[in-house]
């Protein structure tokens, strides 16, 4: 028999370890002493030297454990079944009183995510562990289980067992919507450092990092009727279109703009709002067809309109500009810095505009030198996100109504400079009519599954990349 040496956390009950020394297969039971963590490098060493077993199972939360009969059995002959470094499982979990289903993704080659979501439990192959423990030659205090996971991943690709194998204790009830911005939250700023500098060594080990080496832009290389576009796509948002669109026409410039509102078959009264602020000639209303559009088609129809300036600006239907002078400001940004794109920064308000926690999402981890290969590692780029019209036509948006932004930055950085405005220009507005404020597990892994798939394409198109030159 396959045999586990297994490590859980200190302040976990004495069940979770009585539970699994009644295992067959399980050798020892080790606690990290409290206050230790398996993100330690250090932690992560003194298993390697310790572990004797064929395997090694980490369980990476605080909360009980219990295990569906052979369960950790399963997972043995999976993975000898496989021959994964690395195997995980869906679990069930209990949230409050209620015990739900908590099905996870498969790992694939885009999950750079240092958030990726595994489940508690994680079985390591003894001899996979140590030759990625000691191919280790940074001394992590948060990134170290990411970097074992990289490093792991290189050999062999994490199995995902789609079984539901153990029951664990949610203890982060909050919904979707309130979770999502975590990784952004400026308090875990030395965590997002560690987590960029373990990203940026697995992208060099597998030829897709790329150098601080742009296309130049030519910002002057086509003839415009508007110098800037702002653009708003629309469903079913009569609450707040209004403010929008009064936003987007209350800004100050020194060029001429319009705002161009894309509706894509609002049923709710949001027409008729649009249509209300007509009599400003900059106003340019897009009534889309009844075929499937989602928030990318919306984005393509109003780049291609022949009234469509130089520059495309974003400004969500429930959001608003942060003062009278952003656009001035993105336009400026692209001058100054020469870009294709540029991304500003943005309050998180309540419905009210009320500042909500974390407050401005400034997105430092985005630098000149290294931000396109960390673009790689995390779900968003920012926001207003505004782009040079000329290059956006020959990309286009995917026709998704999730992820679409976030696909065509990584496009754009593949090639050419993202400039950034640290300032705060942008009112990003949280409330319960968000199309993400509270999704059900099975929608929230969709949405991941769609965004790794982008990072594996442009992995792909980036390693091919660094081929060619």
């Amino acid at each position: 028999m396959k045999t586990i040496d297994c490590y859980i956390l200190g302040g976990i009950s004495n069940e979770t370890a009585s539970n699994l020394k009644k295992q067959h297969c399980v050798s020892s039971v080790t606690i990290i002493p409290e206050g230790d963590s398996f993100c330690s490098t250090e932690i992560l060493r003194r298993i390697a030297r310790q572990a004797q077993a064929d395997y090694i199972l980490l369980y990476i939360k605080t909360t009980e454990l219990s295990l569906v009969a052979y369960a950790l059995e399963r997972m043995i002959a999976v993975a000898e079944d496989s021959m994964a470094a690395m195997v995980y499982s869906d679990r069930f979990i209990y949230a409050g009183n209620e015990l739900k289903n908590a099905p996870l993704i498969d790992c694939q080659a885009g999950a750079l995510r240092d958030d990726f979501d595994f489940g508690g439990l994680l079985l390591f192959r003894n001899d996979a562990f140590k030759e990625a423990v000691a191919d280790m030659d940074c001394e992590y205090r948060y990134a170290a289980l990411y970097d074992l996971r990289l490093k792991i991943s290189r050999k062999s690709a994490p199995v995902h067992i789609n079984e539901y194998l153990y029951y664990e204790i949610e203890t982060d009830l909050r919904k979707s919507g309130e979770k999502q911005f975590d990784y952004v939250d400026p308090k875990n700023r030395a965590v997002q450092i560690e987590m960029e500098q373990a990203c940026t060594c697995y992208l060099k080990d597998i030829g897709a990092w790329l150098a601080p080496e742009f296309s130049p832009v030519d910002l002057n290389s086509q003839e415009f009727e508007y110098e800037a576009s702002i653009v708003i796509p629309c469903k079913n948002r009569v609450r707040t279109i209004g403010d929008a669109i009064a936003s987007a026409l209350s800004q100050k410039t020194t060029f001429k703009y319009n705002v161009i509102v894309v509706d894509d078959n609002s049923d709710d009264g949001s027409v008729a709002i649009i249509r209300s602020f007509e009599s400003d000639p900059r106003l340019v209303y897009i009534a889309q067809d009844s075929s499937y559009h989602a928030i990318g088609g919306n984005w393509n129809s109003a780049l291609h309109h022949p009234k469509c300036g130089k520059f495309a600006v974003q400004l969500d239907s429930d959001d608003t500009y942060y003062d009278e002078n952003t656009l001035q400001k993105v336009v400026d940004a692209f001058y100054k810095q020469d870009c294709a794109m540029i991304v500003g920064t943005y309050r998180m308000t309540d419905f009210a505009m009320n500042t909500l926690p974390p407050g401005i999402i400034d997105h430092r981890e985005w630098t000149l030198e290294n931000g396109r290969n960390n673009a790689l590692r995390i779900n968003g780029l920012g926001a207003p996100r505004a782009f040079y019209t000329p290059i956006l036509r020959t990309i286009n948006f995917p026709t998704t109504k999730y992820g679409e932004d976030y696909a065509v930055g990584l496009r754009i950085c593949r090639d050419y400079k993202i400039g950034r405005i640290f300032d705060v220009i942008y009112n990003c507005r949280r409330w319960e009519g968000n199309s993400d404020a509270a999704l059900d597990i099975e929608k929230v892994n969709a949405n991941n599954v769609y965004k790794d798939r982008i990072r594996t394409w442009e992995l792909m198109a980036r390693i091919r990349k660094n081929q060619q030159n």
